[in-house]
This record gives C-alpha cells, sequence and structure tokens, in this order.
C-alpha cells in the first residue's frame, strides 16, 4: 500500500510543480499590473496633459506583466 502511494506521489510531482508555476507566475502577473496601474494614475495625477502617452506606456507594460503568466502557462505543462 505503502509502495503504491509512493508511486502515486512519483506520478503527480511534475503536474503539481507545473501547477505551482502558474499560480505563482499568475500571482506575480497580478502584482505587476497593480503596479503599472498604480504608477499610471499617479502619473496621470501629476501631469494630466501627458495622458495619451502614459496611457499607451501603461497598456504595454501590463500587456508585458501579463505575458509572464501565459509564459508560465504554455511552457510549464
Amino acid at each position: 500500500m505503502i509502495s503504491e502511494l509512493a508511486v502515486l506521489a512519483q506520478a503527480a510531482a511534475p503536474m503539481f510543480n507545473a501547477k505551482f508555476a502558474v499560480a505563482i507566475a499568475g500571482f506575480g502577473a497580478a502584482i505587476g499590473v497593480g503596479l503599472v496601474g498604480w504608477g499610471a494614475t499617479n502619473a496621470i495625477g501629476r501631469n494630466p496633459g501627458a495622458f495619451g502617452k502614459i496611457l499607451v506606456m501603461g497598456i504595454l507594460g501590463m500587456a508585458f506583466a501579463e505575458a509572464i503568466a501565459f509564459y508560465a502557462l504554455f511552457l510549464g505543462q
């Protein structure tokens, strides 16, 4: 019985590691998007005339932060 559980644990370990990596990457992407949004709102508050440039850079920053989660999702399997 114990050896069967050990075999099951060894078979499930790579799947757990992949899911853990995706969870950590998703958490990191969420933190990154939050920081980009926070920085963009602070920048617009300080210089409302630069709204267009800040919006473009904020969207790019959020896209790059989200790309990390997609990399982990597709490469972690």
